[in-house]
């Protein structure tokens, strides 16, 4: 079973990091924009933990909260960039489950989310999802390999972590921002050339001719992919 969060914030840039994140973990994370259409999606997806940030236009992160526990007893994250008690003390008894003070760590909400979901159901992680399949490529999460024909590839912790990010959105593309955001979380705080280093090593490993990738390829002017394979 795949694990739906709503998560809403006016901050678009932030749910875009930590969807990299909840990917990894096999959450599908539905983002909203406004508090509107956090309720708007919260009645058409049926997600099984809402993430709310308090600030946001329109409806604010109390209201839809409120409306929510109106009809549903899901489990409740509250994001602020305050950290006044009051707020605290108002979400908690509006029946937030959880709070979390920005700027944040998206490991952080992650965990805080998996907290959740193993509170409240029968969440056991991203175990059915521990390896990763495409072309002769094997990616095993839990053992931290990749195999290509069966033979054991060595790769740098990056490598691996930017080849777990593509296969994980196979036919998805990734900007350079993104990747180096998953594998470094620290911030985009090198140049273009870092990540396309980190590729290029990465291609000489998986791809039968690095020269002409079947596998992993550049989409001009966006960024990365692995391809999907046909059926």
């Amino acid at each position: 079973m795949r694990y739906k969060v709503l998560a809403a914030d006016d901050e678009t840039e932030l749910l875009d990091a930590l969807e990299l994140y909840t990917e990894r973990e096999n959450i599908k994370l539905i983002k909203a924009d406004s508090g509107s259409s956090a309720l708007t999606l919260f009645e058409k997806e049926k997600p099984h933990l809402v993430l709310l940030d308090i600030m946001m236009p329109e409806l604010d992160g109390f209201l839809v909260l409120r409306k929510i526990r109106a009809v549903s007893s899901v489990p409740a994250i509250m994001l602020t960039a305050r950290s006044e008690d009051y707020d605290k003390i108002l979400g908690l008894e509006l029946g937030a489950d959880d709070y979390i003070t920005k700027p944040f760590n998206p490991m952080e909400v992650v965990a805080r989310i998996k907290a959740q979901l193993r509170r409240c159901y029968d969440y056991k992680g991203s175990t059915a999802d521990e390896e990763l399949r495409c072309f002769d490529i094997v990616l095993n999460r839990a053992e931290a390999c990749v195999f290509k024909h069966g033979r054991a590839l060595e790769l740098t912790k990056t490598e691996f972590l930017i080849l777990e990010l593509l296969m994980s959105g196979r036919g998805r593309i990734f900007t350079k921002r993104q990747i180096f955001d998953y594998a470094r979380n620290d911030g985009y705080i090198a140049d273009d050339n870092t990540v396309m280093v980190h590729i290029s090593n990465l291609r000489a490993k998986i791809e039968d001719d690095p020269r002409s990738p079947k596998i992993l390829k550049t989409i001009k002017g966006l960024g990365y992919k692995i391809e999907k394979e046909q059926a």
